[in-house]
């Protein structure tokens, strides 16, 4: 989606609001594409305190895998998009100045950017998600899997042996 700013720039208007979707089922986060619906923006251009500025926000839905068990999980989330816009910079690098050129700014690209920026860390089935047993790869969530949790410094694994 390409926002056409020219009118905002030249006075003509002092907000234009911005309401669509952007489809991002082939953006991959950590090897695979949560974005399964369409990314919902909405907000507004337009002139706040003497500045030209965008203030939006991102709705979609992640489908991906819970980090620690790898159960599926789905949830609601939303990224702030606020920008300030400008058409030229005084060579200067400032990372608070968006730059416009030809007054045309790519919605995608700055929702794929913004998203991928705010994107968390970790993404848990629950808080207290236990995660899997890294001996048998059973789901610590369901139940304990009986595998031995007393564990041996490598470097002395050889000594364990003898003992054993």
């Amino acid at each position: 989606m390409i926002l056409q700013l020219k009118p905002l720039f030249m006075g003509e208007i002092e907000h234009m609001p911005i309401q669509g979707e952007i489809d991002l089922s082939s953006v991959e986060v950590a090897g695979i594409c949560p974005f399964q619906r369409p990314v919902r923006v909405q907000g507004e251009a337009g002139l706040f305190s003497g500045v030209i500025a965008l203030h939006a926000t991102a709705f979609y839905r992640y489908d991906g895998p819970c980090d620690r068990c790898a159960t599926p999980i789905s949830r609601e989330m939303e990224t702030a998009m606020d920008h300030i816009l400008v058409t030229s910079l005084n060579h200067e690098d400032n990372d608070e100045l968006l730059l416009v050129e030809n007054y045309r700014l790519s919605l995608d690209e700055l929702a794929v950017a913004d998203i991928l920026l705010d994107f968390p860390s970790k993404l848990l089935c629950r808080e207290d998600c236990r995660g899997l047993c890294h001996q048998c790869g059973k789901n610590l969530n369901e139940g304990l899997c009986g595998c031995s949790t007393k564990e041996v410094d490598p470097r002395l694994a050889a000594l364990q042996e003898l003992l054993n």
